[in-house]
């Protein structure tokens, strides 16, 4: 681990969520898992248009509504309120998964504990005996959507990296990561290829990413400019 002081500027939980919304094409099936992934639709582009998934059964998921209008059974996946966009629908939970085994969805984002340099995921339990485990829908989601792409903080809390060459948890899947939203870095994910750092929080150097993380990185031709600049 890095010794340096922190003279950088980590991407809040906010700034990645507006980062990974302006990231999400028009006319995509998005399902968000639990925890900051939910924060992503509150920042979609006005115009463009996104449907989203929850495996409970809501498919066109609308924002949280205002008291008055709260439907005490209209919740998504984390029982949540919720409100339906138009054109939206309620479905069986048997069609729900469906969906999602038929490879219908687009983008799922979620949170981890740990990704691997491969692209692999733990993101349902870990060690700790005091936290009981639930995968949920995770399982499904990961193999079944298009892309998946991760939100996390870049390091746990006792600064161990989270993006590792190989993961020490329990899998939630294999080889099905394609980028993470870190807060230090924004990163592509190729099982081949690696991990390519497209973005950098501000004021954080290569070399100083590279420290606090677990795996090899790669820098994209798009980062090395503007970074050599900042060397120079």
């Amino acid at each position: 681990m890095s010794s340096a002081s922190n003279h950088f500027t980590p991407f809040g939980r906010t700034e990645l969520a507006r980062r990974v919304a302006q990231d999400i094409q028009d006319g995509w099936y998005v399902n968000l898992g639990i925890g900051i992934p939910l924060l992503v639709s509150d920042y979609i582009p006005e115009g463009r248009r996104v449907m989203f998934h929850s495996e409970n059964g809501l498919i066109g998921m609308g924002p949280k509504p205002a008291p008055e209008d709260l439907d005490p059974w209209m919740v998504n996946a984390g029982k949540q309120h919720v409100t339906i966009q138009p054109g939206g629908a309620l479905v069986h939970h048997a069609d729900s998964f469906a969906l999602i085994r038929g490879g219908h969805l687009d983008l799922c984002v979620l949170g981890a504990y740990q990704v691997s340099g491969r692209g692999d995921l733990a993101n349902w339990t870990t060690d700790d005996v005091s936290v009981a485990p639930g995968v949920g829908g995770a399982m499904d989601l990961v193999v079944g959507a298009q892309r998946v792409w991760i939100i996390t903080e870049h390091t746990t809390k006792s600064g161990e990296p989270k993006l590792v060459e190989h993961c020490t948890y329990s899998l939630t899947a294999v080889g099905a990561v394609t980028r993470v939203y870190s807060s230090l870095a924004i990163i592509d994910v190729d099982r081949n290829a690696g991990m390519t750092v497209r973005e950098m929080a501000s004021g954080l150097s290569f070399d100083e990413l590279q420290a606090r993380t677990g795996v090899e990185l790669h820098r994209s031709i798009e980062l090395a400019s503007p970074y050599q600049q900042e060397m120079s």
